[in-house]
């Protein structure tokens, strides 16, 4: 049959992680607890900044805007995809484009947060003295507009574009969530314009947000090496060290997802990097952030012993 006598693809499948019917509840299982402790872990690390007036600095302000996008992202893919393990593996059109959109935007903010705060590292580290004027209240929120603005603003264009593809069958995404690459390969037209746009776009974000926090983290670590005191060295890298682990884990796994040739890999290796990003990093961060960071751990034990008093 010609392909202009086909019809358009009004609703996709998800093929989900796995195909196995005696895997799908456990599958489900562990993803919801991953996802509940996610949220839940997240909205108490926002409550705590909010709460103690102790953390209101620029470094527990991005946090709590980091917080907040890190439940946004996984909230945009894990809820579909936990019902493709009960239920109907459909998602519509609009939908598909819909978490397509919106993944690729709040992926992207990610990418400018944890750039900000890396400079929030590099002022409070090799500026001390300036640090109050560098990073004001209104330096801090000007950061994190622009930083959600430009996020948002940067997908229309290759999304629009890929909305306006012909989709003529087959319909089934290989893949737990509607990503680029595999919406791309249902399209029955060329798709050699969206997949360079996309590309130059992720890295572009990718590589850019990375090439500015790898650039502060090296001014960083050259001014902690000329801390004479072993205590003093120890103290500054502690300070960072919570961040530059959730920038290794997130930078690693979408740097292998975006900013490489497109036709290189399998999606069933994709899916497995994307748990990485899309469940895993968004769990960690409340648990690197508040393990690893004595103020966030005090302010949470001020909060428990308070709570508790007010039970009594």
């Amino acid at each position: 049959m010609a392909k202009d006598n086909q019809t358009s693809v009004t609703d996709f499948i998800l093929s989900g992680l796995s195909d196995d019917p005696q895997l799908q509840p456990f599958l489900f299982l562990v993803f919801l607890v991953v996802y509940v402790i996610t949220f839940a872990g997240n909205m108490v690390i926002m409550g705590v900044i909010k709460a103690d007036p102790q953390l209101h600095a620029p470094m527990y302000f991005f946090l709590s805007h980091l917080s907040f996008v890190d439940i946004c992202y996984s909230s945009v893919t894990v809820p579909k995809m936990l019902e493709t393990f009960l239920a109907e593996k459909v998602i519509s059109f609009n939908g598909c484009i819909s978490q397509l959109y919106f993944f690729l935007a709040l992926g992207a903010t990610e990418c400018l947060l944890l750039a900000a705060m890396a400079y929030d590292r590099y002022v409070a580290i090799c500026h001390p003295l300036r640090y109050t004027a560098l990073m004001s209240g209104t330096v801090c929120v000007r950061l994190t507009t622009w930083s959600w603005i430009t996020s948002f603003l940067l997908p229309l264009v290759p999304v629009v574009l890929i909305s306006q593809l012909r989709f003529c069958g087959p319909n089934v995404v290989d893949h737990f969530f509607c990503d680029i690459l595999p919406v791309l390969r249902l399209a029955c037209t060329d798709t050699r314009l969206n997949e360079m746009l996309s590309f130059f776009l992720c890295s572009s974000v990718i590589l850019g947000s990375f090439v500015l926090t790898l650039a502060s983290y090296g001014s960083i670590i050259t001014t902690i090496l000329g801390i004479p005191s072993a205590a003093g060295r120890k103290k500054a890298f502690s300070t960072c060290a919570s961040h530059l682990t959730v920038v290794a884990v997130f930078y690693g796994t979408v740097t292998f997802m975006y900013a490489r040739p497109t036709r290189k890999f399998s999606f069933q290796l994709d899916k497995v990097v994307a748990v990485f990003y899309c469940m895993v990093t968004p769990l960690l961060n409340p648990i690197i952030y508040s393990l690893r960071n004595q103020e966030v751990k005090e302010a949470l034990k001020k909060a428990l012993c308070g709570k508790g008093r007010a039970l009594k």
